[in-house]
C-alpha cells in the first residue's frame, strides 16, 4: 500500500493541512433523529452523506473523514447491526472517496468501542485490538488513505487502536484525544502524558478533538508540543461547549470566531486542523479563508513552545459559564435553593427547572441553612447540573470541618463537576437541629479561600503537596453592604479580596443608598473593588416575615417604609414582595453586576417572577 497520506503532509506546504469537520451533529441539524445510529446512515441514506461530504470539500477541506466513527462490532452490536460492519465500512469510505476524487485524501474514522477496558472494565486489550484490527482492515481495504483514531478518553485504549490499525497494514496513523474542561482526560490523563505515549507508541500524528472549543484546544496542543515537539500534531475541537437549550443540544462557537483560531493552530504548529461536535461546512470554509492569507515562518524556522509540568496546566483549565459571564461584564442572575431534608429530591428538581427556563444564569446551593439537617449539597449541585445543564454554586461553610475534611470535600465536589464556590463560615450549630454537635473549624473564610486558590488551583493541598492536577474553582465570599459595623466588614472584605475571592454574594439589601454608600467608602480605603458583586434580594413573604428579619435576624435591617408597604399589602403581600424586589435591583443595576435571589420559604415561584419582571 502506497503511504499517500506521508506523501501528502511531506509535500512542503508550511500551512497545516485542512481537514473537514464534525459528521454526526451536522447530519441530525439536516433532519436525522438524534438517536439514529450515525453509521448506519451509510446504507439507509447514502445521499446525505455524500451531501455532507461534498459541502466539506468545498468549503476547502483537503481530508474528508469517512462515516465510519462508531463502526466496530461492540457498538454496532448494542444497535442490532452486528451483521452489517462490512456493508457499512466499505459504503462509508466509497461515498467518501467518490466525492474526494484526487482532490482530498480519504481518512478512516475510528472511535472509542464504546466499552470500558481492563481494569477500569471486563473488556481485554486482546479482545479490544481484535476489533479494532478488523475496523481498520475493513477500513484500509475500502480505499482509504490514512487512519484517524479520535475521541480517546483511555490512553491504554488508545494504544490498543494504534497497534491494531498497524497490524492491518495501516501506513499513517493519527492518534487524537478528547479533554474534560479540567484539560484532562476523563481518566486523568495529561495533554503532556498522552502525547509521550502516543509518541512512544510510533502515532505519526497527536491530536486533540472534541472536547471543549478552539481557546481549549490551543492551549493543549501547546502542552502536547512541549512534551513531544518531534511528531505533528493536530487540532480539531467542538464549536465551544455544548449548552442545553429548550431541550436540544447546541453549540455556541460560530463560524468566524472558529475560523480567527485557525493562524493560531498554525503558529503552534499543528500538521492538520479542523472540527469536530457542532462544526459545519461554514466552520471549516472560515478556517480555509483565514490560512490563505497566513504568512507561515520560513522553512527553517522552528516553532518555540514553552516547557511545561505536565501534571500542573492551569490555563488549560476552562473558565466556568458562571466565571465568562461575570467576566464579560453581562448581569447575572443567580437564586438560592435548599436541598431537602429528605432524599426525594422530586420538589427541588421541580423548581430547580422552574428557575432555569425563567432565565436564571446559576442556581445557588445552600449547605444545612439555620443549621438545619438537610441532604448533602454536593449531591444537589450534580444532579441540577447533570439534568438541566445550568451551572451551581455550592455553599461551602469552614464551621463544623476540620482542615482533612474541608480538603476531602474539596475533592470530592470537583469530581462532582462542581467548579463554583461560595465559601463563608456557615451558621453555628446551637441555632439549629442538633444544637450539641461539634461546631469546630480550623480555618476561616479568607484562609479557606486562600488555600483554594493559591494551592488547591494550582495542584497542591493545604501541607504542599501534589495532588495530581490543579482544580479549576472559582471562588466566592461573603458580605454585608449594610452592616453595622462597616469598618470591620470593610477589612474582613479586604482579606478575602486578597486570598484571591473571585465574586461577592451579599446578605439581602433593602436599601440600595446603603449599599453605594459601603462600596464609596471602601474604594475610599482599599480602592477600586474589581471582583463582582451579586446584590442579596430576598422577595418579602408577609408582615411577619419582614418583621422576623428585621427584628431577628443579626445584621439585617428593613426600612420602615418597606414594612408599612407589606402590612398595608395584606393577602397580596407576596405580589408586593416581587414588586419591591423588582424595585430594588433597577436601583442596584448601577452599583452592582448581578442579583442573588433568595426565595423564601421554597417559593421559588416568586424567584421567577422577579426574573421574569426583569427581562
Amino acid at each position: 500500500m502506497k503511504d499517500t497520506a506521508r506523501k501528502f503532509f511531506d509535500s512542503g506546504s508550511a500551512l497545516p493541512l485542512l481537514a473537514d469537520g464534525a459528521m454526526g451533529t451536522l447530519l441530525v441539524a439536516r433532519g436525522v433523529p438524534p438517536d439514529a445510529n450515525i453509521d448506519e446512515l451509510n446504507l439507509s441514506r447514502p445521499g446525505l452523506v455524500a451531501q455532507a461530504h461534498r459541502d466539506y470539500l468545498a468549503a476547502g477541506a483537503q481530508i474528508l473523514e469517512a462515516n465510519t466513527f462508531g463502526a466496530n462490532r461492540f457498538k454496532l452490536s448494542a444497535c442490532g447491526l452486528e451483521g452489517k460492519q462490512e456493508a457499512v465500512i466499505r459504503a462509508g469510505v466509497e461515498l467518501a472517496r467518490k466525492e474526494a476524487g484526487s482532490s482530498a485524501l480519504v481518512a478512516g474514522s475510528i472511535g472509542p468501542l464504546g466499552v470500558r477496558l481492563a481494569p477500569y472494565g471486563r473488556v481485554k486489550a486482546e479482545q479490544a485490538e481484535a476489533a479494532f484490527r478488523e475496523q481498520a482492515a475493513l477500513i484500509l481495504q475500502s480505499g482509504a488513505d490514512l487512519i484517524l483514531i479520535e475521541t480517546m478518553s483511555d490512553v491504554n485504549e488508545a494504544l490498543a487502536a494504534l497497534k491494531a490499525a498497524r497490524a492491518a497494514g495501516a501506513q499513517f496513523v493519527g492518534v487524537s484525544f478528547t479533554f474534560t474542561r479540567d484539560g484532562l482526560t476523563l481518566l486523568g490523563d495529561s495533554p503532556a502524558g498522552v502525547a509521550r505515549a502516543a509518541a512512544d507508541a510510533g502515532a505519526d500524528l497527536i491530536g486533540v478533538n472534541c472536547s471543549s472549543g478552539p481557546a481549549q484546544a490551543i492551549r493543549i496542543l501547546r502542552a502536547m508540543r512541549a512534551a513531544a515537539p518531534k511528531v505533528r500534531f493536530s487540532a480539531m475541537p467542538n464549536a465551544g461547549w455544548p449548552e442545553r437549550t429548550g431541550g436540544r443540544i447546541l453549540y455556541p462557537a460560530g463560524a468566524e470566531y472558529f475560523g480567527g483560531y485557525a493562524r493560531e493552530f498554525a503558529e503552534a504548529g499543528a500538521s492538520l486542523i479542523g472540527g469536530c461536535c457542532g462544526t459545519e461546512p461554514a466552520h471549516i470554509a472560515a478556517m480555509r479563508a483565514a490560512l490563505v492569507s497566513f504568512k507561515p515562518r520560513s522553512p527553517g524556522a522552528s516553532v518555540v513552545v514553552e516547557a511545561s509540568r505536565e501534571e500542573r496546566i492551569p490555563d488549560a483549565v476552562e473558565a466556568t459559564q458562571f466565571a465568562a459571564r461575570l467576566a464579560s461584564g453581562k448581569f447575572t442572575i443567580s437564586v438560592e435553593v435548599d436541598p431537602p431534608k429528605g432524599f426525594s429530591t422530586h420538589k427541588l428538581m421541580a423548581g430547580a427547572s422552574m428557575l432555569a427556563e425563567a432565565g436564571a444564569d446559576v442556581i445557588n446551593v445552600a449547605d444545612s441553612p439555620m443549621a438545619r439537617m438537610r441532604m448533602s449539597p454536593w449531591a444537589v449541585c450534580h444532579l441540577i447540573q447533570e439534568k438541566f445543564g445550568i451551572e451551581t454554586v455550592l455553599h461551602f461553610p469552614t464551621r463544623g470541618r476540620n482542615l482533612l475534611r474541608l480538603q476531602g470535600d474539596l475533592l470530592a465536589a470537583h469530581a462532582l463537576g462542581v467548579r463554583n464556590l461560595f465559601v463563608v463560615m456557615g451558621d453555628p450549630a446551637a441555632i439549629g437541629d442538633f444544637p450539641q454537635a461539634a461546631d469546630n473549624y480550623d480555618i476561616v473564610p479568607s484562609g479557606l479561600i486562600r488555600m483554594i486558590k493559591q494551592s488547591f488551583n494550582q495542584g497542591l493541598d493545604h501541607a504542599g503537596k501534589d495532588i495530581g492536577a490543579p482544580t479549576a474553582f472559582f471562588v466566592g465570599c461573603a458580605l454585608n453592604l449594610c452592616s453595622r459595623s462597616p469598618e470591620k466588614e470593610m477589612k474582613n472584605l479586604q482579606k478575602k479580596i486578597e486570598a484571591g475571592a473571585d465574586f461577592i454574594l451579599t446578605q439581602p439589601v433593602f436599601e440600595p443608598g446603603c449599599a453605594s454608600a459601603f462600596l464609596e467608602s471602601f474604594r475610599r480605603e482599599y480602592g477600586e473593588l474589581k471582583a463582582p458583586i451579586l446584590a442579596g434580594i430576598m422577595p418579602l413573604y408577609g408582615a411577619k416575615h419582614a418583621a422576623f428579619l428585621h427584628n431577628e435576624v443579626p445584621g439585617m435591617s428593613i426600612p420602615e417604609e418597606v414594612r408599612a408597604r407589606i402590612d398595608r399589602a395584606g393577602e397580596r403581600a407576596p405580589e408586593e414582595g416581587v414588586r419591591i424586589a423588582v424595585e430594588l435591583l433597577k436601583d442596584l443595576r448601577g452599583i452592582v453586576q448581578g442579583a442573588y435571589l433568595m426565595p423564601p420559604f421554597g417559593r421559588y415561584d416568586l424567584a421567577a417572577e422577579v426574573i421574569e419582571k426583569l427581562a
